[in-house]
């Protein structure tokens, strides 16, 4: 039996890296993707391996990506050897852009979407205290909104206020069809 695949987007700000960190500890058995992003790696950040373009570059000469993407400047690879566990079943998520969605689903039809939204006054809040971008720089990424591509679905779970309802809102929509219940 395959494992499902899936991919947790949204804009900046609306809490995925928060959400995703609640639900594996809650669910150790979901396999969390470590991908490959084209800057430095910083304490406190989302885990990823930070690479040099050069290396990224040879790094996808040699097919060593299931699927790559580029946004705001960035490469951001999924390594092969991160998708492994699907042939033996175990479910695997990963941190995906929503503009890269419609490639990943060509290659891998059965990806489930999981759309984590807040609003903007919210994700103002958030980036502000994050302290890594200016005022301007905030409001300028609360302008880029990039909706999913047309015949997309996606799971929305909206993280406006309580973080335990939205990670429980993550953590149904990670269960198996049959287990699945109404969260309201």
């Amino acid at each position: 039996m395959a494992g499902r695949l899936f991919s947790l987007v949204g804009p900046s700000g609306a809490g995925k890296d928060t959400l995703l960190a609640r639900a594996l500890a809650a669910r150790p058995d979901i396999h969390f993707v470590r991908r490959v992003v084209t800057r430095p790696e910083r304490q406190n950040d989302e885990p990823f391996e930070g690479v040099s373009e050069l290396e990224f570059l040879r790094r996808m000469h040699n097919n060593l990506f299931a699927f790559s993407w580029q946004a705001h400047g960035l490469f951001y690879g999924i390594p092969k050897s991160e998708l492994a566990g699907l042939e033996t079943g175990q479910d695997v998520i990963f941190n995906g852009s929503r503009a890269a969605l419609p490639g990943i689903r060509m290659r891998y039809p059965d990806l489930q979407i999981l759309l984590v939204t807040a609003n903007p006054e919210v994700r103002a809040k958030r980036l502000a205290g994050r302290g890594r971008e200016s005022e301007a720089n905030i409001l300028q990424r609360l302008k880029r909104e990039a909706p999913l591509a047309a015949g997309l679905q996606a799971i929305e779970i909206c993280n406006n206020h309580s973080v335990e309802h939205a990670t429980e809102a993550l953590l149904q929509a990670l269960e198996p069809v049959s287990a699945k219940r109404s969260i309201r």
